[in-house]
């Protein structure tokens, strides 16, 4: 099979994996598992198996001592504080609610770009801006009435936060994306988010009664772990350096379609008319905000 097709394949399933993580978290979080101590065991799995990659890579290399701080700067923004208020405002609020909330990330980004990165503004992006803001402040108001949303409006505000967190991740990663391979920057950057994240934790992990965990209990979390951690980075990483980071980050436009599939498959929730159209919206925003501008437009 040919490298570009193996890594548009790579990319589809590691969007589909973080998709179901969706749901596979709710299934086991807050019920037995807290949420911090869930990202205890998500990160530092996923972290020993990307240092057992490390084992058996070829050429081993240290980062340059100019990029440590950058990559503690990532590890902070890009693990510590987007997974773990990713998993917290889970709990709180529903999996489609989250998922369509995380199509705000490519809006996001467009908005730091043009304010750290100083680029130009082209003529879509202020109403792409604007449409994208409106649909994600319709899809809160609404609030998300089930018995897996006990606070919608808090576990709302904070999927929104992670994805501000995990936007200024993708600005600041961008520079060692070019200075290395995606799983160097991926292991060093775990690395750096679980000193952070195992202060916060380290209790909630060693709380967890695995003794009553039944054999889907068991599966959930070790989808999590394995499936929606490790091996989407991984896939991941590999599409980013066939497809390059543009067309791999497209794929996040399947994120919700494959979300929303599979909690009304397995936690029985419920797209609504309303939740539609504030979709609608945001997907129209992103679509205008990161749209290329032809060369007679520019």
């Amino acid at each position: 099979m040919r490298p570009r097709l193996l890594a548009h394949i790579a990319v589809l399933a590691a969007n589909i994996f973080f998709a179901a993580n969706f749901s596979f978290v709710k299934m086991i979080t807050p019920r037995l598992v807290a949420p911090f101590g869930l990202n205890v065991y998500r990160v530092g799995c996923s972290l020993v198996l990307f240092w057992l990659l490390w084992l058996l890579a070829p050429d081993k290399r240290a980062p340059r001592r100019s990029d440590i701080g950058r990559i503690i700067a990532c590890g902070l923004t890009g693990v510590a504080v987007n997974q773990m208020l990713f998993i917290r405002g889970l709990t709180l609020t529903t999996s489609i609610h989250a998922a369509l909330l995380m199509l705000t990330t490519p809006l996001l980004i467009t908005l730091f770009a043009l304010l750290v990165l100083r680029e130009k503004l082209t003529r879509t992006q202020v109403p792409g801006l604007l449409l994208g803001v409106a649909g994600a402040a319709w899809l809160i108001a609404g609030g998300a009435q089930s018995r897996l949303a006990p606070n919608p409006l808090l576990g709302d505000a904070l999927i929104l936060v992670n994805a501000i967190s995990y936007s200024m991740y993708f600005i600041l990663v961008k520079p060692l994306m070019t200075r290395y391979t995606p799983l160097e920057v991926v292991r060093w950057v775990f690395t750096a988010g679980f000193v952070f994240m195992l202060p916060f934790g380290w209790k909630q992990a060693a709380g967890v009664p695995f003794t009553i965990f039944t054999a889907t209990d068991w599966a959930a979390l070790a989808a999590v772990v394995f499936t929606g951690t490790f091996l989407a980075y991984c896939f991941n990483a590999y599409g980013i350096r066939h497809l390059g980071a543009g067309t791999a980050g497209a794929y996040i436009y399947t994120q919700p379609v494959f979300a929303v599939f599979i909690a009304t498959l397995v936690l029985n929730e419920q797209l609504s008319l309303e939740k539609g159209l504030a979709a609608a919206l945001i997907f129209a925003g992103v679509f205008l905000a990161t749209r290329k501008p032809r060369k007679n437009e520019a």
